[in-house]
């Protein structure tokens, strides 16, 4: 296909996609029973961490993280007691367990009382036009506490080329006001055209498929490729076509 036919096809995936329709099988449902910003934000956060795998236990395991946190996780995170955490012990998702999940809720306070909040924490600060130095700067200021090194794996680090998918994934959330009701677009400080996407197996092999992507590794150099042309298609709303790759390839089999 042309570019012109490739986004033509691409903007047809993303209107049959991106629609309320989406959340019934997708971790942003988590995210969604929240309505205070700290709740969603948290929620969200927490959920996109624990996206990799099966997206049934993806979906059961952040709604019992949500239920360990009292339904509440911003007020659980601000004014809990080190016996609150005591209650996460049984929790695992893959190799991301309790101890983890307590590093986390630590972490979180101290971003929140520290850093003004998750959403000033991922603020770009060098003039780039992506998150690669802010994502690697929000790792830095996540892990300022007291941390045992274990944990630090379930916070990618795109400086180490990692594509960094779950957090991609959650600035999607965040940032992009899609006014389809999916992406929340609560960040008005920043901005959907600095967003990449969430590069993963499917989304990577649609791209590839294309011809939007050439490089094999999924990795944060396979983004920079993909951002690129995903670009060229919409400046603007890049990352919408998210929805397109993600659905073409989990969905159809494309």
């Amino acid at each position: 296909m042309k570019k012109g036919e490739i986004k033509e096809f691409l903007d047809q995936k993303v209107i049959l996609y991106n629609n309320p329709k989406f959340i019934e099988s997708d971790p942003i449902q988590i995210p969604h029973l929240f309505s205070k910003k700290e709740d969603i934000e948290i929620a969200a956060f927490l959920t996109a961490t624990i996206s990799w795998g099966n997206r049934t236990m993806i979906i059961k395991n952040s709604y019992k993280m949500m239920e360990l946190l009292d339904n509440s996780p911003h007020d659980f995170i601000l004014n809990h007691q080190e016996q609150d955490l005591k209650t996460l012990d049984s929790f695992v998702h893959r190799t991301f367990n309790a101890i983890d999940f307590k590093q986390f809720i630590k972490s979180l306070q101290h971003i929140y009382q520290q850093h003004h909040g998750l959403e000033k924490a991922f603020v770009i600060k060098d003039n780039t036009k992506t998150y690669q130095t802010a994502i690697h700067q929000f790792k830095k200021y996540f892990f300022e506490v007291h941390h045992q090194q274990r944990t630090q794996k379930h916070v990618s680090d795109p400086l180490k080329n990692s594509a960094a998918k779950r957090i991609n994934m959650f600035l999607r959330w965040m940032v992009r006001n899609d006014n389809a009701g999916v992406d929340f677009g609560i960040w008005k400080t920043h901005c959907a055209s600095n967003l990449s996407c969430p590069l993963d197996v499917h989304s990577g092999n649609v791209a590839r498929k294309l011809k939007l992507l050439l490089r094999k590794q999924n990795d944060w150099k396979a983004l920079a490729e993909l951002d690129t042309n995903l670009r060229k298609l919409d400046k603007n709303d890049p990352v919408k076509y998210d929805f397109a790759l993600f659905g073409l390839g989990v969905f159809e089999n494309f």
